[in-house]
């Protein structure tokens, strides 16, 4: 027994010297790496001084005495920061729309912009001779070498910063080697203030927030201006373990922290024993999300329980177009888009009008008015619908992606991203414009009310709705064929243009960049049967030239995008407009599309907009699959389309003849109302004209059966003379009468005269 005392002592005392020369050691190595680093830099601080060591030109990224260095303006200007996406409510007030990020959500703030308990919480708790060394505290280093051996902190908030930067956190002797170098080189170059912001927002805080900005907002729905000592100090207690120390789920752990920093500030001088009481009985309330699943949350201590909002389409649609316009201005990767957008720190100024915004988001979300409460699911979907607006100079006011709830991010957006297909809304695009346009047609030119022999066969196509075949002895003029929306007109124009010339003019004039190599040919080109079809916000921009003179806009959904200090302009959208076809033909064409909704034989003459002039025009699909409508006012041009998102008939007597139509009324009616009166404006290269109903050609005093049509000025019918009597200017009024009802249109030139003798006479 008393031997095994003996071997015992022994052995304990073996452990205390062994113990003993470890640490001698370990502080005898620290010492010399300590020399050997000051020492080392002091030396080539001297030759290089004298000029006995000559490098060439200096390297900024290094310091005078060639030890590398971490560039903080570099990395400022270079690290993840957090996108906000700006936009103005209805009362004209800049407010923030969304925020992107990856993994890291930051908002870089400069040290002016955090409160001076934040400061002095940090440097207390982490680092309280943070003023006064030179990157290392060497008593402090030893100290924690000593007792645990590097297994312990001990690190400045300098030290601390380079391990955020480089992401270098292993306890080895040559990391803690390389952090104490890096960090006395970077104490050489960068003020104190200068370190201690950087630090600040880079600090990791829990719940994917890096910063202390985002984190007090997140937290406390403040800026870090406005925080106060006891939130300060529970913000700088987190970062040490942050889910250890998150105050919302682990609301005990970081007040024991919390307070412990309250006592450092008043043992430091840093506050008053009475601010320390004040801190101590303030009641602090947060405002981040409730993790139910935390055992250890405190409900009292929670004001607002909130997940984050769901953004709306028009902010998904304004990332998607920031996105493919850095590829285009920078030859971005679709991959470096996207870390620019998510990465960059931009600040995106959106364009959407707010109430515009609210009052669709109001009607489409929540299925308000124009849609049944309908259940949704695979088996039995619900009807689908989109809208968008834009002004005649394409900046969208506002967009519908579809029906219902949105329930995440970046969903599909039918209104910019779906093709669907147009149906007859595309003839004004393929078929009348271009006929005006090249003088092909005008006003009252007569067409047969027959379709064409397209393929040699005998069989003629296409009919109108419902299977009507038409009559080859009814001539229609133009106004005639559009307002009820036949297709044999159409077809014949197509046939009179080429199905090459009318793509070409969808593709080049128009800019519908979904077309298919197949829609060269006349169904897609008279009808819209096309391969894939048309986006409703493609449609908007293409309408808005019948508005506007003839100019094409690019849609734009974003003002500008500046980086982060707002101090550099990344982006602006090009806003000016390229002349796609002439005033008088886009003047010619409002006046034929308001024939639509004027005439009660027009496609869109129940869905007019109260108190203002409108122009419009309906599409439907085969088999109903698909309806649309898109016109416009003097304020705005919208396109809106209805049906199943996978093609299945639309039954009328449920939704209407047109759900598209109804929405569209609705919407505009909300957006128009309180709005001063507005009328449309033409230019001098449309003229009014009286002609003769029985021939197309310009009115004489002898022509008995007269009506007025729209020309362009280098493009007049000549007179007729078939009725008799002399060539004359029909006196016109300048306004013509308003009526409560518009009379019904009777299609001129169906009489006893075949077609074979107008066209011997006349064509």
């Amino acid at each position: 027994m008393a031997a095994q005392k003996t071997n015992a002592k022994k052995k304990k005392r073996r452990r205390k010297q062994h113990r003993g020369l470890t640490v001698f050691f370990t502080v005898f190595i620290m010492l010399f790496m300590i020399g050997v680093v000051t020492g080392g830099m002091v030396a080539l601080d001297i030759f290089t001084d004298v000029g006995i060591l000559s490098f060439g030109p200096v390297d900024t990224s290094k310091d005078v005495a060639g030890v590398d260095y971490i560039d903080l303006d570099a990395y400022i200007a270079n690290q993840s920061q957090t996108t906000i996406i700006y936009g103005n409510d209805v009362d004209g007030n800049e407010i923030e729309l969304a925020r992107l990020h990856g993994s890291e959500n930051r908002i870089w703030c400069s040290l002016d912009e955090v409160c001076e308990d934040m400061k002095n919480a940090v440097v207390a708790l982490e680092d309280k001779r943070f003023y006064m060394h030179d990157g290392v505290d060497w008593v402090r280093t030893i100290g924690v070498v000593v007792e645990y051996h590097f297994s312990q902190g001990g690190s400045t908030i300098t030290q601390q910063l380079i391990k955020n930067l480089t992401g270098e956190n292993s306890r080895t002797f040559k990391r803690k080697y390389s952090e104490i170098k890096n960090a006395l080189a970077l104490e050489k170059h960068f003020s104190k203030d200068t370190i201690l912001e950087a630090y600040l927002n880079t600090i990791y805080l829990d719940m994917g927030c890096y910063g202390v900005k985002t984190a007090a907002e997140y937290y406390f729905d403040k800026t870090p201006a406005e925080l106060t000592l006891m939130e300060s100090a529970i913000l700088a207690s987190i970062t040490n373990a942050p889910r250890k120390y998150d105050p919302i789920v682990n609301y005990d752990n970081n007040r024991q922290r919390a307070v412990g920093c309250l006592d450092d500030m008043l043992e430091q001088g840093y506050i008053t024993e009475a601010q320390y009481n004040d801190a101590l009985a303030e009641k602090v309330k947060f405002v981040g999300v409730h993790h139910e699943e935390d055992e250890d949350y405190d409900e009292e201590n929670v004001e607002i329980t909130t997940e984050s909002e769901v953004q709306s389409y028009y902010v998904d649609y304004i990332i998607e177009q920031v996105m493919d316009d850095l590829q285009t201005t920078y030859g971005y990767t679709e991959s470096e888009a996207f870390r620019k957008v998510y990465y960059g720190g931009l600040k995106i100024y959106g364009a959407l009008d707010m109430r515009i915004q609210n009052i669709m988001e109001d009607v489409y979300y929540n299925r308000y008015i124009c849609f049944p409460d309908e259940d949704d699911t695979p088996e039995d979907p619900a009807i689908q619908s989109a809208m968008i607006i834009l002004d005649y100079e394409g900046r969208i006011m506002g967009t519908a992606g579809r029906i219902g709830k949105k329930t995440a991010d970046r969903t599909l957006n039918i209104s910019t991203s779906s093709r669907r297909q147009p149906g007859s809304s595309i003839k004004p695009l393929s078929c009348y414009a271009p006929a005006i346009e090249l003088n092909a047609y005008y006003w009252s030119s007569q067409l047969p009310n027959y379709g064409i022999d397209l393929y040699g066969t005998g069989e003629i196509w296409p009919t109108n709705y419902g299977g009507d075949p038409g009559n080859p002895y009814q001539l229609l003029t133009l106004d005639d064929a559009i307002a009820p929306s036949k297709n044999t007109v159409p077809a014949r124009i197509v046939d009179t243009l080429t199905p090459k010339v009318c793509y070409e003019f969808l593709r080049d004039r128009f800019h519908l960049t979904t077309l298919d190599a197949a829609d060269e040919d006349y169904a897609p080109m008279a009808i819209g049967a096309m391969a894939y079809g048309v986006t409703p916000l493609e449609m908007a921009a293409a309408y808005a030239t019948f508005g506007n003179g003839g100019l094409y806009y690019r849609p734009w959904s974003y003002y500008r995008v500046t980086n982060a200090a707002g101090t550099e302009t990344v982006l602006e959208p090009d806003r000016s407009g390229k002349r796609v076809i002439s005033e008088g033909t886009a003047d010619v064409m409002l006046h034929l599309l308001q024939t639509v909704v004027n005439y009660s034989s027009g496609t869109a003459y129940y869905y007019k907009i109260d108190d203002f002039p409108s122009f419009a025009k309906t599409g439907t699909t085969s088999d109903n699959f698909d309806k649309w409508i898109v016109g416009g006012t003097p304020y705005y041009v919208c396109a809106a389309w209805a049906g199943f998102e996978y093609n299945r008939p639309i039954n009328t007597n449920y939704y209407g003849s047109n759900p598209a139509g109804k929405v569209y009324q609705y919407v505009m009616n909300e957006v128009h109302d309180g709005l001063e009166e507005k009328e449309f404006t033409f230019g001098e290269e449309c003229v009014k004209k009286a002609y003769c109903a029985q021939t197309g050609l310009l009115a004489t005093d002898s022509c008995w059966d007269v009506e007025t049509g729209y020309y362009k000025a280098d493009n007049l019918p000549g007179y007729c003379t078939y009725c008799g009597g002399r060539s004359y200017e029909v006196e016109l009024p300048e306004e013509e009468p308003e009526t409560e009802e518009p009379a019904s249109h009777t299609p001129s030139g169906y009489n006893d005269y075949t077609y074979e003798e107008y066209y011997d006479d006349f064509f």
